[in-house]
């Protein structure tokens, strides 16, 4: 709601006769559970890997082959080898799938989805047709249920988490190299789209300056808190 991204999307959301209302965000999600490990960018070629959308582009270009099936249909195919990996949410929503099972190895982060936010559509004309304090108790409204959205993740993957580890789950970070392969991979990605579509390059440039600006602050006060609070709790 602030920053001008969510006046570029309503004009996205307007040709298909729709008004965005956002609705909470899911925070940075997980990368994934793997049979294997994955140590090299080797590890990635010819992976077949549950992931959609622009995040199946992206890997594709590491040769990852994409897959996107349904959420419930992940454990059996896992189970039956039509997979070697996939990827859901985090662990407040992974760990009612069951994956860690049989695909043990849980990686972070999800550099597809660091803050997944969700939206609800409603017609255009139809919102359009509302009195301005309807419009404005909707909004109230959708503010609200999505700060209760992050916030239940926030309390819920804490101890999913510990639980998952309990279980057998073992947990990996994504090294540095594939790590600055997949935002190299990205980067072409979006330029290459860009290219294409004006509106989308107005967008992600819009997205990237934001979000540079925000780092510069991150970097400041709230990445360099945390990050002391963490070394702290280590020490305890």
């Amino acid at each position: 709601s602030q920053g001008g991204g969510n006046e570029l999307l309503q004009e996205v959301f307007a040709d298909f006769s729709c008004f965005g209302i956002p609705m909470g965000n899911t925070g940075c999600q997980m990368g994934g559970w793997f049979r294997k490990e994955i140590n090299r960018l080797e590890d990635l070629r010819g992976l077949k890997f549950r992931i959609g959308g622009m995040a199946g582009k992206v890997i594709g270009k590491l040769g990852v082959i994409p897959q996107q099936l349904a959420p419930g249909d992940i454990y059996t195919a896992l189970e039956k080898g039509a997979l070697d990996a996939a990827e859901w949410v985090g662990p407040h929503d992974d760990l009612k799938l069951g994956i860690h099972k049989i695909a043990k190895y849980y990686y972070y982060p999800a550099w597809w989805e660091g803050s997944a936010n969700a939206h609800t559509l409603v017609n255009l004309d139809k919102w359009n047709a509302l009195p301005r304090y309807y419009q404005a108790s909707l909004l109230a409204a959708a503010r609200d249920a999505g700060h209760w959205l992050t916030c239940r993740y926030d309390a819920g993957n804490p101890p999913a988490l510990k639980r998952l580890l309990a279980e057998g789950a073992v947990l990996r970070g994504f090294s540095q190299e594939i790590m600055e392969a997949c935002h190299k991979a990205a980067s072409e990605v979006y330029s290459e789209i860009g290219a294409a579509n004006p509106r989308f390059k107005k967008i992600h440039d819009s997205l990237v300056a934001f979000r540079d600006d925000s780092y510069l602050w991150w970097q400041v006060a709230e990445m360099s808190y945390d990050s002391f609070q963490v070394r702290m709790r280590m020490k305890q």
